[in-house]
């Protein structure tokens, strides 16, 4: 990603030197995290437009929502971080690229399961497929993952009540969430750290050479962009145009080895709890395309890198989001 420096730059790019101040150290093979990245990251997170991961570094996913960002803004759609694309950013700078905040007990709270059992005959025997650890919660609730925590926080202080860590500042502005909603859907999306205020969804593209997911309203106005894995040799993306069925948040899963080409020859069939480590995550949107869907995945840093057995996936944050931006019937366009 092209870098532009000089007068009329800096003028654009958020000061944060008292948190640079002491920077992270990163792991052996990677550059450190770069202060500027994350916090293009941070606020295209809460625009909408998500880079995935936010984890101060660039990326495929970070120039995606990037050039979706500048399309709705009328820039050139470069996919960098140019002057022109940082002045745009710049009205946004009241949301810090990171945050202090101090762990509570809600927070910290369970169900964990570790290690979880690969066998889905051994998972289905759990009351939950929560988090292993509540590192990993924390890192999900700030749309990361344990090992960027682990750099923004070194030497760290141990996740327990009463200690402080830095965090990606993906906050929510309103947890406001419609009393419609079921309670413990209510708290998946506290966890999560999704906004209550979410722009309404009339249809999606998912684009396979893009690897996003673009939500547009009403008139047609692009108004979120998520990336996602979609589809593999063995299950290729069904091209076409399909509807969304329902949205089931929490939701359990029928594992049915007959439509896995990759399942185990003496697998059998079985209903695995609910939790954000399941194969679905924490939400399934049900497509008219028959055992097609758009869900979660307990493994969110594989967004747009690997790919799928045809489904739709989304981080949890993501698809959590979606959930709410979108109703039953609305469009769904599978394209090239």
């Amino acid at each position: 990603m092209r870098r532009i420096f000089g007068a009329a730059a800096c003028a654009a790019v958020i000061a944060f030197a008292p948190l640079a101040a002491q920077p992270a150290k990163a792991p052996t093979g990677k550059p450190p995290i770069d202060w500027t990245v994350l916090h293009a990251q941070v606020i295209l997170d809460s625009l909408g437009f998500s880079p995935g991961i936010v984890d101060g570094r660039e990326g495929q996913s970070l120039t995606a929502a990037l050039e979706a960002f500048q399309s709705t803004r009328g820039l050139e759609t470069t996919g960098e971080l140019d002057r022109a694309t940082l002045g745009a950013l710049y009205p946004y700078r009241a949301r810090r690229p990171a945050t202090r905040v101090t762990l509570d007990p809600a927070m910290l709270a369970g169900p964990f399961v570790s290690p979880i059992p690969k066998d889905p005959e051994d998972q289905a025997r759990l009351p939950a497929l929560g988090y292993t650890r509540p590192l990993e919660k924390l890192a999900e609730m700030f749309h990361t993952t344990p090992e960027i925590l682990v750099e923004l926080n070194p030497g760290g202080g141990g996740t327990a009540p009463g200690a402080t860590f830095l965090f990606p500042d993906v906050r929510p502005a309103s947890r406001d969430y419609s009393s419609e909603l079921k309670p413990e859907w209510r708290q998946t999306l506290t966890d999560l750290n999704v906004d209550a205020r979410q722009p309404a969804g009339d249809h999606i593209v998912v684009d396979k050479s893009e690897k996003v997911l673009k939500v547009f309203d009403a008139g047609d106005r692009l108004v979120a962009q998520f990336s996602a894995t979609m589809g593999s040799q063995h299950d290729p993306l069904p091209i076409g145009t399909w509807k969304i069925n329902a949205v089931d948040t929490n939701p359990k899963f029928h594992y049915n080895p007959d439509l896995f080409w990759d399942a185990e020859k003496d697998d059998e069939k079985a209903m695995l709890p609910p939790g954000p480590n399941g194969p679905v995550g924490v939400v399934w949107l049900d497509l008219s395309k028959e055992h097609y869907g758009i869900h979660g995945t307990p493994e969110p840093q594989t967004i747009g890198r690997t790919q799928s057995h045809g489904c739709i996936r989304l981080t949890n944050w993501d698809a959590a989001r979606l959930a709410l931006m979108v109703r039953p019937g609305a469009e769904a366009v599978f394209q090239e």
